[in-house]
């Protein structure tokens, strides 16, 4: 078992003040793997104290000097790419090839995309008589998820010191592990004392200490809609800037003249993908009346054909849930689609066949689902798809719109045009269509309570900037 006992502090590894640990859980074996430190609100207030000291000089490093950081932080994340991606499948069961391309890959191209972006960014502008300037917002409070845990530690922590601010990193207590990783590659590159810093801990203690230290001047947070209300009010004392990257509710609309099969079986996929636990995931599936049985077969035929297992094995497509709460979780809201009188069409609340051991869940399809049921308005986070028929465009549009959240979506249609003029009527922040892949230089967030700020590319730079006007004389007349 690995036994991780310190916490990063000002650019040396040191103990925490307390003696309390966390014990990491694979999910496919139920057997702890490692034990991680939990820090203290006293160790918060140690790496917020190393951040704000090391401020002013990194802030006043130069584009070229941060890139030259950064590039190292990329090349070390590629030299341990393997690592990183076994290390995923173990602490939060993503299917082995996932952990390869996604969850190792996506934090290697997104660091390798704010290097670049320090070639071309310009930090100032003039305007008029003005000089307008951006600069770094300052301390900032990284606070992680569990479900993409390194590629959203690197989206913010690569964006922050592309910016010149420094970090303090609150990573899931689910899943410390790869943050260690990372910190021990930026150890290894050289990065000044104090810029990053690492207290892991519980949300309770580290998560509520950070975010209200007034000595940190942002916090961004990605994770669920309860705890990012909690942050807000918590950061509203010290009027603190906030992003928060939230819950999703997001619609699939597939309008009549789409290729009906390719559609659904690309959204159910995109709904099983990372066993469901993706916040972008299109988990309502509107599907036109004349075509719907059809489309509720097809969702069937595609749930039940995807194999759910180990995640080490290589044909594992659906892996066990991040944890035990979370398989309960998602357990007790099948259970409720059913008593709500939703048509189970696959799947259910029983374990898969042969998988006694381990937190997972059956792929499950559930169809005559209306939209003010339990499972068409909260995120349920796990393999559960709901097939809702409509009309017409108007009455599929307001289902789509029907929601609390507004993070993601996608739009299928023969016809990209009509695809676009639909899309441009949703309420959210991102639509694929006609299944486009994310794009990790466009800006990344939602809408509604899916909540504020944005990530990736130019704008998830701009999120750790702030404006300064440098009001000039005019020119003396000629």
């Amino acid at each position: 078992m690995l036994e991780h006992k310190n916490l990063y502090i000002d650019g040396v590894w040191r103990r925490s003040s307390g003696d309390e640990v966390t014990e990491v859980v694979n999910p496919a074996t139920e057997q702890v793997i490692a034990v991680v430190p939990a820090a203290t609100a006293k160790d918060v207030d140690a790496a917020v104290a190393a951040a704000r000291v090391a401020l002013p000089a990194w802030s006043r490093t130069s584009p070229d000097d941060r890139r030259a950081f950064l590039d190292r932080l990329h090349q070390g994340l590629v030299q341990r790419a393997d690592e990183i991606a076994a290390t995923i499948t173990a602490q939060m069961g993503a299917p082995r090839q996932n952990s390869r391309t996604v969850q190792a890959g996506l934090p290697i191209a997104v660091s390798e995309s704010y290097a670049r972006l320090l070639q071309s960014y310009d930090f100032q502008e003039r305007i008029g008589t003005t000089l307008v300037v951006k600069e770094p917002v300052g301390v900032v409070a990284a606070v992680t998820p569990w479900n993409y845990p390194l590629h959203q530690i690197v989206a913010k922590v690569a964006a922050a010191l592309a910016a010149g601010c420094t970090v303090v990193l609150k990573p899931s207590e689910v899943t410390p592990l790869d943050a260690y990783l990372l910190t021990e590659i930026i150890d290894a590159i050289g990065l000044p004392p104090g810029v990053f810093n690492l207290v892991p801990g519980t949300g309770a203690v580290v998560g509520e200490a950070l975010v209200a230290h007034r000595d940190v001047d942002m916090v961004s947070f990605t994770g669920s809609t309860r705890a990012g209300k909690r942050i807000g009010e918590l950061a509203a004392a010290t009027v603190k800037k906030v992003a928060l990257e939230l819950g999703g509710k997001s619609a699939n609309v597939i309008l009549p003249d789409a290729d009906l099969e390719s559609a659904v079986r690309g959204g159910v996929a995109n709904v099983l993908f990372n066993s469901g636990q993706t916040c972008t995931a299109w988990t309502r599936m509107l599907v036109h009346r004349d075509s719907y049985e059809h489309a509720v077969q097809l969702a069937r035929e595609a749930a039940e054909t995807a194999v759910v297992g180990d995640p080490t094995d290589e044909r594992t497509q659906v892996g066990p849930l991040a944890s035990a709460v979370q398989r309960d979780r998602v357990r007790t809201y099948i259970a409720e689609g059913i008593e709500q009188g939703a048509r189970l069409v696959t799947g259910g609340i029983e374990p898969p066949t042969g998988l006694l051991a381990g937190y997972y869940v059956r792929p499950t399809v559930f169809a005559d689902v209306t939209e003010d049921m339990t499972i068409a308005q909260e995120e349920i986070f796990g393999p559960v798809i709901v097939l809702i028929p409509y009309a017409d465009e108007d009455e599929a549009l307001r289902i789509a719109n029907n929601s609390l959240y507004g993070l993601s979506g996608a739009v299928f249609s023969a016809s990209q045009d009509r695809a676009l003029a639909f899309a441009h009527r949703l309420d959210t922040g991102m639509v694929h269509i006609n299944g486009a892949p994310l794009d990790l230089l466009a800006p990344f967030g939602g809408y509604k309570q899916s909540g504020n700020g944005r990530e990736l590319g130019v704008h998830g730079l701009e999120e750790f900037l702030q404006t300064k006007t440098l009001q000039l004389p005019a020119p003396a007349a000629a």
